[in-house]
């Protein structure tokens, strides 16, 4: 998809290597030229227009040599002392006027870091235009309004005034309906597609800056392990310690190793399911910007969320048009033939579940609003408990400390207290995901 950067720096070098030997074999040419030069400027005084048209080719020829690579450095002090040389010569000879000497700035290559970072509306966009279930959908939805189109296209066709059955009313009006009907659905299919591969992208991306985060945290923690051991050690040299200080140290410090280990584990695995849900290579790095939703209260109540998500939802709009479709069938068998009929009597059937549909998507849209209402209100509160929860594990590691540097603690009780601090750490780091993912549901609840 995209040309990598040792590519473009190979190419980059290659190319300077190849202009500094050319330059070298330029500036033997422009000491001919020039001295030929010289010596036509003598012979044909009177010829001046010659004379100058011949000193401004010399001339655009020592502009092309003194242009060189910046990675050659020492090939370019040559060429250029070489060059100027010549250009003087030139210049003293013919005195005509000549265009001024300009070079041209080196081109820096893009940084691939600038163009590897991902924010939360970059995966959104990447996910729209790359994932492959939504692709599917799209072409999916093509095809289903290609064949529509084919099927009723000679039945809408048809006069009113020669319909006389039943069954070409259907063919027109019901066919007609069904087309309209159909596309319709077929493009709200695609936004409702949309929307899951909006939702799916936020929770990758979210995933991602939890692992990293939580990597960083056992970073943290492997460092404060490997403190305490080196606390342990000095302590046993000067005999205030026990050999088991520094033992417990060490199985501490191991633990750490283990849950970094772990983290970094974890960081690659998220990154290969964002990069496979958003549809690029697997191995594809990116420089995350972490970006989390805001923690305010929600503004509107449950009842205007569900208001809203009735409005919005496609779910519901899908029910109400089959409803249509089964109200148009009922009237054309009444207008054709016999709502007593055994067809109107399935037409008429074919409404009355068309209308539970709809009351079922209803009690369904409104069910569904209403947890992730309930859902994102206790992930806000959660992230306030665990916020409290993590500054008094660190404040109670501090303390552990202390007592340990004035004996009244073991090495085990300083790593429990780690530990515990460690564990309050991911917990709330893992409430701030929590919340993202519970704004994201909830907006996705809505129909946003």
């Amino acid at each position: 998809m995209t040309i990598s950067l040792a590519a473009v720096l190979t190419t980059a070098i290659g190319a300077g290597t190849l202009t500094a030997s050319a330059n070298t074999s330029t500036t033997e040419q422009i000491k001919t030229t020039a001295a030929a030069t010289t010596e036509q400027t003598k012979a044909t005084t009177a010829a001046g227009a010659e004379t100058t048209t011949t000193a401004t080719d010399a001339k655009d020829q020592t502009t092309a040599g003194s242009q060189t690579p910046a990675a050659n450095s020492n090939t370019d002090k040559t060429t250029t002392a070489s060059t100027t040389t010549n250009t003087n010569t030139t210049t003293n000879t013919t005195p005509a006027t000549t265009a001024p000497v300009t070079t041209t700035p080196a081109t820096t290559a893009p940084s691939s870091t600038a163009a590897d970072q991902l924010t939360l509306e970059k995966a959104i966009q990447q996910a729209l235009e790359t994932n492959a279930t939504l692709v599917t959908a799209r072409l999916d939805a093509k095809n289903a309004d290609l064949n529509q189109m084919l099927s009723y296209k000679t039945s809408a066709e048809m006069p009113a005034d020669m319909i006389e059955s039943l069954s070409a009313a259907k063919a027109k009006y019901v066919g007609n309906a069904q087309l309209e009907m159909t596309t319709k659905l077929n493009a709200m299919q695609v936004t409702a597609t949309e929307g899951k591969i909006k939702l799916g992208a936020q929770q990758a991306y979210y995933n991602l800056i939890f692992a990293q985060d939580d990597l960083e945290l056992k970073k943290q923690s492997l460092t404060r392990a490997q403190t305490q051991l080196k606390v342990a050690k000095a302590a046993f040299q000067v005999g205030t310690k026990a050999k088991t200080d520094v033992l417990q140290a060490e199985m501490g410090v191991a633990g750490a190793q283990a849950s970094l280990t772990s983290a970094q584990n974890a960081v690659e695995v998220a990154r290969m399911d964002l990069n496979d849900f958003l549809g690029v290579d697997l191995t594809k790095s990116w420089k995350v910007v972490s970006s989390n939703k805001q923690t305010a209260p929600i503004k509107m109540t449950m009842q205007q969320a569900e208001d809203q998500a009735l409005a919005k939802r496609i779910e519901l709009t899908k029910v109400q048009e089959e409803l249509k479709l089964a109200e148009l069938n009922v009237k054309l068998i009444e207008e054709y033939s016999a709502l007593s009929s055994m067809q109107g009597r399935v037409a008429r059937n074919n409404v009355e579940k068309s209308k539970m549909a709809i009351e079922e998507q209803k009690r369904s849209i409104t069910k569904e609003v209403s947890q992730a209402y309930l859902n994102l209100n206790a992930a806000r509160e959660a992230i306030d408990y665990q916020k409290t929860a993590k500054d008094s594990a660190a404040e109670s590691y501090r303390l552990t400390n202390l007592r340990f540097e004035n004996g009244l603690a073991t090495t085990l009780e300083v790593i429990q207290a780690e530990e515990e601090l460690s564990n309050r750490e991911n917990q709330y780091q893992k409430a701030i995901l929590q919340y993202n993912l519970a704004v994201v549901n909830f907006e996705t609840a809505l129909g946003s």
